[in-house]
């Protein structure tokens, strides 16, 4: 394992930062630093804990893993899973993709919000960096609903009204794997630096989580995790230019 900063090189760092020897000057930027380590740290061990949870493991085991009780791991790292998105980073082009899922669940009859309708949403923003990778990979609006024909196929036309009703409710009714990925996506733009959230981060939150429905359409019509951000680091960096 590669060995972090060691005392004397941090407090030399935090000494070379403050450019001052006023004593309080120099504790105010240790403050700073160790504040901004301890955020790092937090969504850095949360990161590999959603992995863990999207691969189907169990708190018990991770929580074994952590050395604290289940209901310790359970309340630190639950959130994520279980709390109501906010999309307040969320650019308009991702806003609308989110909006749009709603429409695509409703048109197969279904009273929830799950990531292959998100998957399906993206279609509906065809300049968006997330649709332009999952195109050049040969991954069209087709292919997608066909798979999601075979993985979460259409409500018969009796559950019309009843799709209707909870899909018009004031609280839109993500499932549990949709919700961690809409918060997932805020997680992956912070890794990457961006003050916004894009299509970009949305794609690579599905990876989060191997056992969602939309994951598994996109690694069985191959694109996995390494592919998305290799196509998302090429466009990033035409962008840039």
């Amino acid at each position: 394992m590669t060995p972090g900063p060691d005392l004397q090189q941090l407090i030399t760092t935090i000494k070379a930062d403050a450019g001052s020897e006023d004593e309080l000057q120099q504790l105010a930027v240790a403050a700073a630093t160790v504040s901004e380590l301890t955020t790092t740290s937090d969504q850095a061990l949360g990161f590999f804990v959603d992995r863990a949870r999207g691969a189907g493991k169990s708190w018990v085991e991770i929580s074994a893993v952590l050395g604290v009780t289940k209901q310790a791991a359970h309340k630190r790292f639950a959130d994520s899973w279980t709390a109501t998105p906010t999309l307040n980073r969320y650019t308009k082009r991702t806003k609308a993709v989110v909006a749009a899922a709603k429409d695509v669940a409703r048109g197969r009859n279904h009273s929830f919000i799950g990531t292959e309708h998100l998957l399906l949403a993206l279609f509906t923003q065809p300049e968006a960096l997330a649709t332009k990778v999952l195109l050049a990979h040969g991954i069209t609006e087709e292919s997608v609903r066909t798979a999601m024909d075979v993985k979460s196929p259409a409500g018969p036309a009796s559950d019309t009204k009843a799709a209707d009703k909870a899909l018009d409710a004031e609280n839109p009714p993500y499932t549990r794997r949709t919700a961690h990925v809409l918060q997932g996506a805020v997680g992956e733009a912070l890794t990457l630096g961006h003050n916004y959230v894009g299509t970009e981060h949305l794609l690579l939150a599905f990876y989060r989580d191997s056992l969602g429905v939309a994951t598994q359409i996109l690694v069985e019509q191959g694109l996995d995790e390494k592919a998305a951000w290799a196509g998302l680091r090429a466009l990033l960096e035409e962008a840039a230019k």
